[in-house]
């Protein structure tokens, strides 16, 4: 159970952010009914995520891959809840996100998920990242999606942050 109520939607003033949770969302997910507490931070959340998750070059599967390896490393089950189908749809394989948990000694990860693994392993596990690291990630990706990949990385450890501190748990009641 979380540790804070749920804002009501029905009850947040400003309906229109309510709305543009629903359309880009599809639902009042309780992420967002717990973040409705402050429009403010509601409203930067949702333009920020909206952003990494439909805005970037970065390839889909690789966003996934580094939102999923973020809930393992942080013990999110929300966030792997709500991430493993679209990293499905995206075309990561249910092998993969299998073998998260022990991705070093998988065949299931090639080269630049390996990097990416990596990047993520390091940014979550120390925030300093070792130079032979980045390097090896900067050898997949361009100078833009190798921003928005520290991007990902960065804000998935937010939301991984966010719902572990307040307790936020998908079988919560609304």
């Amino acid at each position: 159970m979380a540790r804070l109520p749920y804002a009501d939607p029905a009850a947040v003033a400003d309906q229109s952010l309510v709305g543009a949770i629903s359309a880009q969302r599809g639902e009042i997910l309780h992420l967002y009914q717990m973040l409705l507490h402050s429009p403010p931070l509601t409203a930067g959340w949702l333009g920020y995520l909206t952003a990494i998750r439909q805005q970037c070059q970065l390839p889909g599967a690789i966003r996934e891959l580094v939102i999923m390896r973020v809930a393992v490393l942080n013990r999110a089950a929300y966030e792997a809840e709500q991430h493993a189908p679209i990293a499905l749809a995206e075309g990561l394989a249910q092998a993969q996100l299998d073998a998260l948990d022990n991705w070093h000694s998988s065949p299931l990860f090639d080269d630049t998920q390996q990097a990416v693994l990596a990047l993520t392993d390091a940014m979550t596990r120390t925030v300093q990242v070792p130079e032979a690291v980045f390097a090896d990630a900067r050898n997949h990706f361009d100078d833009a999606t190798m921003v928005e990949l520290v991007g990902v990385i960065a804000a998935y450890n937010m939301v991984s942050r966010f719902l572990e501190a307040l307790a936020i748990d998908s079988r919560d009641p609304r």
